[in-house]
């Protein structure tokens, strides 16, 4: 999803400096290098088959899982599992070529029948979203013992670029509980979980490419703001992970102590209509929601400015990107004149959103200015594993909510009317095929299009993209400034001892 028509770009794997042929011994507790992450959302789950939870791909993509080919801080495409792919000239067959160095922790071979088998398992996985990006696969075959063949049923500009993420991770054919052990052939393995605090990650010493750098990853899960900026001051924390208070940024302003990283990230907070509800059905009420709400002064309310405001579900790094957040400027005397021509009033909407830093404080700033025109908004705060997905997510009891949708190119997802929005325009179905079967040239311009139908037709409320904020101590290199993938990729940081 990030480059179209990515024919041949991919080049063989660098030697790797350090090879493998030996395990290093397990450290002793004093000589033990470990890495702290703080970071906000702790996951329900480890099974990414049947959750579509950021938080899991956030803990194990690229750290424990590996995929073929992986998605740098640049936005390239990159060998990992793969050496290299070919593409066949009617876009319909992929052969990918393994790095026959590869193994699993367990000491597998990650071989093309292990590809096929975690290809085939993403296709039958119970997400419906994982099952929605691997639709476009007709049939996957071993063809060696490291070549695999993948065979399309279109051409799909999108597909390779989903292969870095998710739907690409490859899986331990012997792994049989992905939910609390999962198994996979990157340099760390899991290995403890204390429920409502951590997740620890433990060094895979028998990894077959660049070993981890360190020991043991801690990833501590906490959620309040308050208690992140303060675990990262008194030194509990190598890394905040997630900036969940923007407006602490100058406690960090010492560079003696503390490396502060800004970039940008592919997720769009969105505000979601349920167009399930007949009320989100009409245009004009959809229009004035937009209207009525001054995006910039949400942003700098309720996330210090960080960040940028848009206007339809595309970030400023993709290659179609606009800017459509003048498509509807703040206007609350146009919201007001749009739904009396809607002949709507005393309209009452439920908001019901996760706990997260940015969701209630939105959510109450949205219910205020909403009232100003005249529409009652009932605010519910729901926790987001326990409740937001079950009853929001996959349940569709709500009228609006607001979430950062994190994961790359999700444009698409307007495209699925089963996706929880149950956005169902038959104009953008088509288009976005369309643009997906493209050449390179037409895919750009045939994005643009879809990105404006999107906006005109006020299918969301965009607020604005969530920056990349990560703080760590001095000393700790290797952070991308983007956060261009699902991972919290810890594969490429370091610390100086």
């Amino acid at each position: 999803m990030r480059v179209p028509h990515l024919k041949g770009i991919v080049a063989a794997v660098a030697v790797v400096a350090l090879l493998t042929g030996c395990a290093a011994q397990s450290p002793s507790p004093a000589s033990a290098k470990t890495l702290t992450v703080g970071l906000t959302l702790e996951p329900a789950t480890l099974d990414l088959t049947t959750s579509d939870a950021a938080s899991i791909p956030q803990l194990l993509l690229y750290n424990v899982y590996e995929t073929l080919l992986k998605m740098d801080s640049t936005g390239a495409i990159r060998p990992l599992l793969a050496t290299s792919y070919d593409v066949s000239s009617d876009g319909l067959t992929y052969t990918f070529h393994l790095d026959p160095r590869a193994k699993f922790a367990s000491g597998a071979p990650v071989d093309a029948a292990a590809v096929v088998s975690s290809i085939n398992r993403m296709r039958d996985a119970a997400s419906a979203t994982l099952q929605s990006q691997m639709s476009v696969v007709q049939d996957v075959q071993a063809q060696s013992d490291h070549t695999v063949q993948v065979l399309l049923s279109r051409p799909s500009n999108f597909w390779l670029y989903s292969m870095t993420s998710t739907p690409g991770i490859i899986v331990d054919p012997a792994e049989t509980d992905m939910a609390t052990a999962p198994m996979g052939s990157g340099p760390y393995m899991y290995d403890s979980w204390v429920k409502g605090d951590r997740i620890t990650l433990k060094k895979n010493p028998a990894y077959w490419g660049t070993p981890g750098r360190f020991d043991q990853v801690v990833f501590r899960y906490i959620p309040d703001p308050n208690s992140m900026v303060s675990a990262m001051l008194s030194g509990d924390l190598d890394i905040m992970g997630e900036m969940i208070s923007p407006d602490s940024l100058p406690r960090f302003a010492d560079t003696s102590k503390y490396t502060v990283i800004k970039g940008t990230t592919n997720g769009e907070v969105v505000l979601g209509f349920n167009h399930a509800r007949p009320v989100m059905q009409n245009l004009l009420v959809r229009q004035a929601i937009n209207y009525a709400i001054d995006r910039q002064a949400l942003l700098d309310t309720v996330w210090a400015g960080q960040g940028q405001v848009i206007g339809s579900m595309v970030v400023p790094t993709d290659p179609y990107y606009q800017d459509l957040s003048g498509n509807y400027p703040y206007d609350p005397q146009k919201a007001k004149q749009l739904l009396a021509e809607a002949g709507v009033s005393n309209l009452t909407l439920s908001l019901r959103v996760p706990i997260t830093p940015y969701a209630p404080p939105a959510a109450t700033f949205i219910a205020s200015q909403l009232a100003d025109v005249g529409i009652t908004v009932t605010v519910e705060e729901l926790d987001f594993s326990s409740r937001w997905l079950p009853e929001v997510f996959l349940g569709g009891d709500y009228d609006m909510t607001i979430v950062d949708h994190v994961e790359a190119r999700d444009i698409v997802n307007f495209a699925n009317p089963d996706y929880y929005w149950h956005y169902d325009n038959p104009q953008f179905q088509a288009l976005i095929t369309q643009a997906d079967e493209a050449s390179a040239a037409d895919f750009i311009t045939d994005m643009e299009k879809a990105a404006q139908m999107l906006s005109q037709d006020a299918a969301a409320d965009w607020l604005f993209v969530f920056p990349n904020l990560v703080v760590a101590r001095a000393g700790i290199s290797g952070i991308g400034a983007n956060a261009t993938s699902l991972s919290f990729d810890v594969t490429t940081i370091a610390a100086r001892d």
